[in-house]
């Protein structure tokens, strides 16, 4: 009965819910409902009359907020875990692939069909607890979610509640410089395991909705922060920072733009010197860190204007969404409280006992994360704009560091990747793993400019051909006779040749036009073909320049 059922449901891939939210066309059913802007006319009906923000009035809002009011943010982060398969069952999750093409009795919730849990989704938990410096859980459960959504087929969600296996840790952070820069110290109040739910694909004109239950089940980590940021800026480096070490740990891809990192902020002010935090507010629909920094800077704005317009009580518990294209925040629903949710253990999964030997099997395989490698970096004497870059993406941090192995002097190594090879991925839209050029060659390319073998501008030349081609760098000075010329008696020859092709040149430098030297400096290097050692070039120059010689 069950197998025919669920080859029935991968026929009729929406047939989940009752007769009455279906309708049918062209011989296809539909789960229906109503539109997201008729659900949301209708709950801001219920809600007071919306207050206009104008723009002379949010910028006195923002300075009065600077004087009078201090912001309380909190984050909840969802990372998806990079698992072959799902939380507890088989089905692989791959994003983008055709709705409803990889699920299951167990992750559809069917009855009879019992979750196993996949056993790496501990090992990720258990290393991003580790990496955010909380105390894990040694014993702990899972608990039933209780709510309807329409891609929620089980109508609860698997979930922790009472006992996270992650609790009390913190992250630290660097701010940019063009922030403000400075060291940040954020608290993590929980790191819980989940499942998600499924997804709704929105009709063109919102007549009706389908449900893609593919990414049902998938497992996700929900990191709950401590309400320690105060600015848009900061919420924004702190979810940056957890993007950098989920990568670091290799635990998920923290891709925005795919739903594998979700940030739901939290939002409340109060006045200066007050203990007692103010009404929460939810904003969700935030794709990116600079849509973060946005939606709360609005939304600190919009609630501040209310309490200077004696309208505070206008302020109430809810959810709200960011609208990327008015960049502002509109009600979507009102907050559910935790007894909505009527948690209970789940029955159908047992409890899991971690021992102190597997813990530090995980710990000890650790990578080096972000705050210790910035740490490290600024300990070698580069700058925090250097610190920032480097560390920021893992691939970068390591080719860096295989350049330095190679024996790169680190400041050269530095500006080299920051400088001409950041520009060319940028250009060539490439990742440093995607690049001809290797740290060794990067590290020989360093040296050979240094030790003089080659100028900085042959060295620019080669590196442009090794990023694109490949190659080695000895390779390419022989083939192309690139050999900085070093002899002064050479060199002296053909700053002769270019003096003597130039007299009215040399008149007027020596009729007080100095800028000239640049010009014979130029004619100099393109006789040498670039090749003429530029510091001995020079000097001999002004000498010869100056009648000294």
């Amino acid at each position: 009965m069950a197998s025919t059922l669920f080859r029935t449901i991968q026929i009729h891939p929406f047939l989940l819910y009752p007769t009455a939210l279906f309708s049918r066309r062209n011989g296809v059913l539909y789960c229906t409902m109503k539109s997201s802007q008729t659900q949301t006319a209708t709950q801001e009906k219920q809600q007071p009359p919306k207050v206009k923000v104008p723009q002379h009035a949010l910028k006195k809002t923002v300075d009065k907020i600077t004087r009078d009011y201090e912001a309380i943010i909190g984050i909840e982060t969802h990372v998806q875990l990079s698992t072959l398969t799902k939380a507890f069952c088989s089905c692989p999750y791959n994003y983008g692939s055709q709705p409803n093409t990889s699920i299951c009795p167990i992750c559809m919730g069917l009855p009879g069909a019992l979750p196993v849990l996949n056993s790496k989704v501990i090992e990720f938990a258990v290393k991003l607890g580790l990496a955010l410096n909380c105390k894990l859980s040694l014993n702990w459960k899972f608990d039933r979610k209780q709510y309807f959504y329409p891609d929620l087929p089980k109508g609860y969600q698997i979930s922790q509640f009472d006992i996270p296996i992650a609790t009390g840790g913190y992250v630290d952070l660097d701010l940019p410089l063009e922030f403000g820069g400075g060291h940040r110290k954020f608290g993590i109040t929980r790191v819980h395991i989940e499942e998600d739910a499924g997804k709704l694909l929105h009709s063109g004109n919102g007549d009706y909705s389908q449900v893609d239950l593919n990414r049902a089940g998938v497992p996700l980590l929900e990191i709950v922060s401590e309400p320690d940021m105060r600015t848009g800026i900061e919420a924004a480096e702190y979810a940056a920072e957890l993007q950098r070490v989920v990568r670091y740990l290799g635990i998920s891809n923290g891709n925005m733009q795919e739903g594998s990192l979700r940030c739901d902020v939290n939002v409340s002010i109060r006045p200066v010197g007050q203990s007692e935090f103010g009404t929460k507010v939810e904003i969700k629909n935030l794709n990116s860190f600079s849509s973060i920094n946005r939606a709360i800077d609005f939304e600190i704005s919009r609630q501040a204007l209310l309490h200077s317009q004696g309208q505070s009580d206008q302020i109430v518990q809810e959810t709200r969404l960011w609208e990327e294209g008015a960049q502002k925040t509109v009600t979507m629903r009102k907050k559910e409280g935790l007894s909505d949710y009527r948690y209970f253990p789940e029955p159908d999964l047992p409890e899991v006992i971690l021992t102190p030997e597997y813990v530090d099997s995980i710990s000890n395989s650790l990578p080096e994360l972000p705050e210790a490698k910035r740490r490290r970096y600024e300990k070698m004497g580069l700058s925090m704009q250097d610190v920032l870059f480097l560390a920021n993406d893992m691939n970068v941090a390591e080719y860096f560091d295989a350049t330095l192995s190679s024996g790169a002097d680190i400041k050269l190594a530095a500006n080299w990747i920051m400088g001409d090879i950041a520009a060319y991925m940028k250009n060539e839209k490439l990742s440093i793993n995607d690049i001809k050029l290797t740290p060794q060659e990067l590290a020989e390319l360093i040296a050979s400019i240094k030790s003089g073998t080659i100028s900085g501008k042959i060295g620019k030349e080669i590196l442009s051909e090794l990023l694109a081609k490949g190659g080695t760098v000895k390779g390419l000075i022989e083939e192309k006779d690139l050999i900085q010329i070093a002899d002064p008696v050479e060199i002296g020859k053909m700053i002769d040749k270019v003096i003597s092709e130039n007299p009215k040149q040399l008149e007027q430098y020596r009729g007080g036009k100095t800028k000239l030297q640049g010009f014979f400096a130029g004619q100099v290097m393109k006789l040498s073909k670039g090749k003429a050692n530029p510091g001995l070039l020079n000097k001999i120059l002004l000498e010869k320049l100056n009648g000294q010689s």
